[in-house]
Formats: structure tokens, sequence, C-alpha cells
């Protein structure tokens, strides 16, 4: 339950247009961003900072959704677990891919390129940061220093909102809380603290 009562859409009126685009991407408004639309600033900073992190670029979308999965999951925040997992598999993650995700280490569904992401992504949401020079060397095997920029920024944005999330426990939508009642339990993910 959340520690915060959270707006209600029409009260945030000015936000409107974001929440209209957001929602068309994903399917519904995360309550998280209405929690945030009570400080305009703020909402404005992020939207800006999700955008860049989260759009077009060098890295792949799908590459970028399974990286902010692995992140989350690797910090433990369950509304992102759910959020990302629901996220990736609708932005063109297979099914099949992303059930292997537990896996992506061995399975043949990962190339090397991936791997080494997803290892950066584990231990870059990790706290203390767990990345090691190795795992960085390897992960300058596959991308140039201006893919790195996007993976890092990937990781950082969802180590935000991670904490954003957990801290203020923000109840989870029914459309990622499907999602990860069918997909994810079993691998860390109860959700419980957000319903």
């Amino acid at each position: 339950m959340s520690r915060l009562d959270t707006p209600k859409r029409d009260d945030l009126a000015e936000h409107e247009g974001l929440f209209q685009l957001v929602e068309g991407m994903m399917g519904f408004l995360p309550n998280s961003l209405l929690d945030m639309g009570r400080n305009k600033p703020l909402m404005d900073a992020f939207a800006g900072l999700a955008a860049v992190a989260n759009g077009p670029g060098k890295v792949s979308k799908e590459l970028k959704g399974l990286i902010a999965f692995i992140c989350s999951r690797s910090a433990g925040c369950q509304y992102c677990m759910a959020h990302t997992a629901h996220s990736a598999v609708h932005g063109g993650v297979s099914q099949e891919k992303f059930d292997a995700i537990w896996e992506y280490e061995t399975s043949d569904l990962f190339s090397d390129a991936e791997r080494a992401a997803l290892v950066v992504a584990q231990g870059g949401g990790a706290v203390p940061n767990a990345v090691t020079d190795a795992d960085f060397a390897k992960l300058k095997d596959h991308y140039t220093d201006d893919e790195i920029i996007e993976i890092v920024a990937v990781i950082s944005l969802f180590g935000w909102l991670n904490r954003w999330n957990d801290t203020l426990s923000t109840e989870l939508e029914q459309s990622p809380l499907d999602y990860a009642d069918e997909h994810l339990k079993g691998h860390g993910w109860t959700g419980e603290d957000h319903r």
C-alpha cells in the first residue's frame, strides 16, 4: 500500500499532455508519475531524463528494456520489476527470451554483447555497486563509449526509480501487476508491498 495518497489525474491537469504520451507508450498511466506530478520542476526534469535515457539511440530499445529489468531486479524493487518486465515484452522482447532472462549468462537466446550489458546492469543495480573492471572490459569489447553511456544512463535512471518507488511503496497498476503475477512469481517477485 502506498505511503502517500496518490494524486488523481484530474488534479494534475497541467501534466495531461505528458500523461497521454506515457499512457500511449505503456498502455497505462504509472502511479509513480502521478506522485511525481506534485512537483512540476521534478516532473519536467524526470520526463526529460527518461525520454533521453529510454529513447532512440545506438542501443536497441529491447536491450534497454532488459537492462532496466535486470537493474531493478538487482535492486529488489518490486514495482520496477513488474513495470520493466511488462514494458520489455510489450516493447518488443519476445516472451521466450524474457522467460530465459533468469539464465541470461548461459542461454543461447542472449548474445555475448547482451550478456556483457546485463552483467553490468546487474552489478550497477546492486548496492554497493558491484561492477568490476573485468565486467567493464567485457562491455567495452562489444560497445562503443557512446553506447556504454546509453547503457549506464538506463541503469542510473532505474536506480533512481527503484529508490523512488520502494521508498513511497507506490501502488502497482493492474496491467503490470497481472503480467508480474503470471511471469515473475518464483523469481524474487512478490509485489506484496505494492498492491
